[in-house]
């Protein structure tokens, strides 16, 4: 394990402390990682995670008939792959995300180490995926990977084979 410290669950955190969390960093790795073309290199992290605030307003008035748009399956997908990928940092062991989502925005996530589920986790409404703040964000992704890392050191002997 690393010597990262996590965010303990009950601080809230600011902007600041919300972009130097662990999570945050490889979620914005990532993201940088899959622009290709270099569009988004001029935005700020702030500006490059706006897309995953989607205010209760917002959300009420997105409509749950049709499938998720590929946008928001790209944003579901990339949060649970730099889930996978902070675990991967702070435990040394790789994790890999598996993520099923029906047309009616129903699913299923799992991340595995080794040979133990370290996160299993249904989804519902996937068309309504997002956070109300960047801080509910980074709390989130970060709560996920102080979970699974704490599965990790339960079964440790598991994880590793």
């Amino acid at each position: 394990m690393s010597n990262v410290t996590p965010v303990p669950n009950n601080a809230r955190l600011d902007e600041k402390d919300a972009l130097a969390t662990p999570f945050i960093k490889c979620l914005l790795r990532l993201m940088r990682a899959q622009d290709t073309f270099e569009l988004w290199q001029e935005k700020s992290d702030t500006d490059l995670l706006c897309d995953f605030i989607v205010t209760r307003q917002q959300r009420r008035a997105i409509p749950l008939i049709g499938g998720p748009d590929l946008e928001v399956q790209w944003r579901l997908e990339i949060f649970y792959a730099a889930v996978a990928l902070a675990i991967e940092e702070q435990s040394g062991l790789m994790a890999s995300p598996v993520l099923t989502v029906n047309h009616e925005g129903f699913g299923r996530i799992l991340l595995t180490a080794g040979r133990l589920v370290v996160l299993s986790k249904t989804l519902r409404d996937v068309h309504r995926f997002g956070f109300d703040n960047l801080q509910k964000l980074a709390e989130a992704g970060t709560g996920l990977v102080d979970n699974s890392l704490t599965t990790i050191k339960t079964y440790s002997d598991v994880a590793r084979v």
